[in-house]
């Protein structure tokens, strides 16, 4: 019984280091693209703020003058040349042009912030560093957040739509486990997709993610058009290390790990549909109550 125990023991403190080392590969493969989308607004906000600089510095210019012009007129009579010098500094200063862009040069340096600001809250919704237990949260918030911190991964090769039931109830779950699940499921679509079009393809594919109410449970599904799943390999994608991908681009846990978030940790099920050659449909269920019993996953 002893040994059982510890062979139990054993078995949960190596599915947690598993687990670790799956979401610190994700995190690090995340992280450059996450970095790339923060640098892009980041760059336009820096080159609107020095336009904004340049104009006012501009515009002081020709303030100054006009102070100087309001000054003669109150003492006496203005002259013509000093009605010139105004006219002069607000044709080198461009006025009607600065007067024009200064406004969109402030809106899009505020989309920029706004845009930075999107990232940064979505990459804190998304980690819930300390969250270890089941807590009720908006499931197509946390879908979202996670759609923004992975957009790097899909945007180059696919065309991502949601379709969000917009009255679904608070879901218990363990928010950071269930994030990295969708996560894992995104990046495996993107790939799928990249693989099936090529280096250069034509056109981009589709990635489509929804979620509906089915009585006492939510429904996810993340559907590709990638290449699709050969029916013979279906059952064995769930498995620890099972992995088609080539050396170096995953270590064959994602959907292993999952697995075991899905059905172990929430009592849900995870299955796929899919179709070589056309793409697939993987399927999320999570009570919206307490915990049934773990399902299995389940294969179509």
């Amino acid at each position: 019984m002893l040994l059982l125990v510890q062979d139990i023991t054993e078995r949960k403190v190596l599915e947690g280091q598993l687990a670790q080392a799956q979401k610190l590969e994700a995190v690090g493969q995340l992280a450059a693209g996450i970095a790339h989308e923060i640098n892009t607004p980041t760059q336009y906000i820096g080159d609107n703020v020095g336009f904004l600089q340049s104009a006012l510095s501009k515009l002081a210019g020709v303030f100054e003058q006009y102070t100087q012009l309001l000054a003669a007129a109150k003492a006496g009579p203005v002259s013509p040349e000093q009605v010139d010098a105004l006219e002069q500094a607000t044709r080198s200063a461009r006025v009607e042009y600065l007067l024009a862009e200064l406004p969109l040069a402030a809106e899009e340096a505020m989309d920029g912030v706004g845009r930075v600001t999107q990232i940064v809250k979505a990459m804190k919704e998304f980690s819930h560093p300390g969250v270890e237990e089941k807590t009720s949260i908006n499931i197509n918030r946390a879908i979202q957040s996670t759609i923004t911190v992975a957009r790097n991964e899909w945007k180059y090769v696919a065309n991502l739509t949601t379709d969000f039931a917009p009255d679904l109830p608070p879901v218990p779950c363990l928010p950071g486990e269930f994030n990295q699940v969708i996560l894992n499921i995104l990046i495996n679509a993107a790939h799928a997709i990249a693989e099936a079009n090529g280096p250069d393809p034509a056109e981009k594919g589709d990635i489509t993610v929804s979620t509906r109410r089915d009585d006492d449970w939510v429904v996810i599904k993340i559907s590709d058009t990638g290449t699709g799943i050969p029916k013979e390999i279906q059952p064995k994608i769930f498995d620890p290390f099972f992995t088609t991908k080539e050396v170096g681009r995953g270590t064959g846990q994602g959907l292993a790990i999952s697995h075991s978030v899905i059905v172990e940790k929430h009592g849900g099920t995870i299955s796929v549909e899919s179709k070589p050659g056309h793409g697939s449909t993987f399927t999320v269920r999570l009570p919206l109550h307490a915990s049934p019993q773990p399902a299995e996953a389940l294969y179509a």
